[in-house]
């Protein structure tokens, strides 16, 4: 049984509820329809009305360490990387008791940084290339590295290095697009001007060949910078038209769900969630700053899933068009802090709580990653 169902429905959006150190007072949810400077050639996107309620079935794991980022494997196992230790460790079905394949070298944990997002090759199985975000002493970058089961994880290849690194604001999340190029979200790392920056790799979403070469359709001559005027990406997903959906956090008042266009500017440090100004795209759903704090996103039968931290809830918010319809919330408060959400397939999802980040009061057993299905 999936977790959504395509439908009819209506068209109606709406921002609703956000998580950073540097935030202060929480405004409330924003109830009014959010106001879009989406391009009129924009395809209308896909529908998806009525949701089953997504239910936790059980646990995937616990006792883990900073988990951030999930890799699925073609088998259904994941690799789990650890933001602290920078290690990457094999679970899920077929493995009884996860088990750490290797060390990221070079992977420095620091506030915010350190072993970040993962993503498997496209052609994992004649590759067996493993792509990884991490934060080094000088910069964040991408490497990719070989992983077979039973031997040693290889050595790390730079594929794009100079990112800007900080304690906080770093991004990190990373994944491979419909088209087989390889997208990620980076973070302006506490420097605001670098967001609207075109020289800079901070603050932007990316886009790359797999040997890390800016991709070919790029909107920018010999650059991987797909958009921009961004603070702090952590979210990446495509819905079944193949459009770019992504996560944001902002800092003191919203925190964004945007539809990703090539070449869009989407506003920061200019304006955070929503204005009047056609300079820049508005979200398409916003979240006041204590309600969210944006991490993972996935996206299941046209329904974007939302993981939020300092929100410590589920958010779930149908795709209708080229926006969505106002956003649930659930496991409010139930299980902590929530970084990484993924769809496994079959309407199933794993969503990866945040508890020993830092910034959470580990329970027993956390982190743990936790099976949902639609209930």
């Amino acid at each position: 049984m999936v977790l959504a169902v395509a439908l009819a429905a209506g068209l109606t959006a709406c921002g609703s509820s956000g998580d950073s150190s540097d935030k202060k007072g929480s405004p409330g949810p924003s109830t009014a329809p959010v106001a879009g400077t989406q391009p009129p050639y924009v395809p209308a996107g896909p529908t998806a009305a009525k949701v089953a309620e997504p239910i936790v079935a059980g646990e995937i794991a616990r006792d883990l360490n900073t988990p951030w980022g999930v890799a699925l494997l073609p088998d259904k196992d994941a690799l789990v990387s650890s933001r602290d230790t920078g290690t990457i460790t094999r679970l899920g079905p077929g493995t009884v008791t996860p088990v750490v394949v290797g060390t990221v070298p070079g992977s420095v944990h620091r506030g915010e940084g350190g072993l970040l997002g993962i993503a498997v090759s496209p052609t994992f199985a004649s590759d067996h290339f493993l792509y990884a975000y991490l934060t080094t002493e000088q910069d964040n970058r991408i490497v990719r590295m070989t992983y077979l089961p039973e031997q040693p994880l290889g050595p790390p290849e730079v594929l794009l290095a100079g990112i800007p690194a900080g304690s906080n604001h770093n991004g990190g999340r990373i994944a491979f697009g419909p088209d087989g190029m390889l997208y990620a979200g980076t973070g302006e790392a506490g420097q605001k001007p670098l967001a609207q920056d075109r020289s800079s790799l901070g603050g932007k979403i990316l886009r790359l060949t797999p040997e890390g070469h800016p991709a070919p359709g790029n909107p920018f001559p010999n650059s991987p910078v797909w958009s921009l005027g961004h603070r702090n990406v952590q979210g990446l997903a495509w819905d079944s038209t193949g459009r770019l959906w992504a996560s944001e956090f902002g800092q003191d008042t919203w925190d964004e769900l945007n539809l990703i266009r090539s070449g869009a500017d989407y506003g920061w440090p200019a304006v955070e969630g929503t204005s009047d100004n056609p300079a820049y795209v508005n979200p398409v759903a916003q979240w006041a700053t204590d309600d969210a704090s944006p991490s993972g996103i996935a996206i299941v039968g046209d329904v974007v899933y939302l993981a939020g931290l300092k929100g410590e809830r589920l958010w779930e918010a149908p795709i209708v068009g080229s926006t969505v319809t106002e956003p649930k919330a659930y496991f409010q408060g139930r299980y902590g802090r929530l970084r990484t959400v993924v769809a496994v397939g079959a309407g199933e999802l794993w969503l990866v709580t945040s508890m020993t980040d830092g910034r959470g009061t580990p329970r027993k057993g956390d982190d743990r990653i936790l099976r949902l299905v639609s209930g």
